[in-house]
């Protein structure tokens, strides 16, 4: 594994995003990993080490998130930036094409950059999110996101990932704790402690407009053209399950696959999920 940033420009100026990169740094076929709303790159290890032999991966934090910058403008945060940043990236691979796969708010940055004229997102994997965004999981969502405690100790931090996780299914005790290690980080001070690696500033932005109704993204899903696959936790708020099977028949006509004991959103940690994954990313 190796670490990295690239130099990436906002409406306020520039900021660095960082990211993890696995494989063969030659390797032309490259594959993209990209978190959910509060999450980051290390998520993806699990994944990016069984199709490091097949693919350069690259697992960026997103802005705001890991060891990426802050961004000094809270309203900055959303999706125009974060495409924006996107983009940056590849061109900084030195790829024409890649492959993508995103949990929940990085399946929407892989959707909306799918869905361009000449995109160079060639094979799409949808972690647990759709062209329809319920109002009750980002009601959800809201509740904790900035929102987090500090933590006297790495155990007082894994006690409440285990609880804001729970949809994420039956984890083992080192899945738990490798999610734990890359969530927080020592606070500076005499008493020591640690947070969340991410923006608080992040909450701010997310709850300045209240979203009463299920967001819309039909649009957006019906022009994208290359193969898909959508995955969805048999128990996620997020995704329901009219909507996974509109997905089917609509747009690209997404290969569908339901993980069950799961809610928003499978990790992609457990190997049963990573070889739905890898069997959809190779196939000819």
């Amino acid at each position: 594994m190796r670490e990295a940033s690239v130099q990436c420009m906002g409406p306020h100026g520039l900021h660095r995003m960082a990211y993890t990169e696995w494989g063969d740094p030659d390797n032309p076929r490259v594959l993209v990993c990209v978190h959910g709303l509060t999450r980051n790159g290390r998520d993806f290890d699990d994944l990016a080490r069984a199709l490091a032999d097949e693919y350069r991966v690259v697992c960026p934090d997103v802005v705001g998130r890991g060891r990426s910058d802050w961004l000094d403008v809270k309203a900055d945060y959303g999706f125009p930036v974060y495409v924006n940043d996107m983009v940056t990236l590849i061109a900084r691979l030195n790829v024409d094409e890649v492959h993508w796969v995103g949990t929940s708010m990085g399946g929407i940055i892989g959707m909306v950059l799918a869905s361009q004229p000449r995109t160079p997102i060639t094979r799409l994997v949808l972690n647990d999110v759709g062209p329809v965004i319920t109002s009750a999981s980002l009601q959800r969502i809201a509740q904790y996101v900035g929102r987090a405690p500090e933590f006297p100790d790495l155990a007082a931090a894994e006690a409440w990932i285990r609880e804001v996780g729970a949809p994420f299914g039956a984890l083992t005790d080192a899945q738990w704790r490798h999610l734990t290690t890359y969530s927080v980080c020592p606070l500076e001070g005499e008493e020591g402690g640690f947070a969340m690696v991410y923006d608080p500033g992040l909450g701010d932005v997310f709850r300045a407009a209240p979203i009463l109704e299920d967001i819309d993204l039909w649009p957006v899903y019906e022009a994208v053209r290359c193969p898909t696959l959508a995955l969805r936790g048999a128990d996620s708020d997020l995704l329901e399950p009219a909507t996974l099977s509109a997905m089917a028949a609509r747009g690209p006509h997404a290969r569908t696959v339901e993980f069950a004991g799961v809610g928003h959103a499978p990790m992609l940690m457990d190997p049963a999920q990573i070889a739905v994954v890898r069997d959809f990313l190779l196939a000819r």
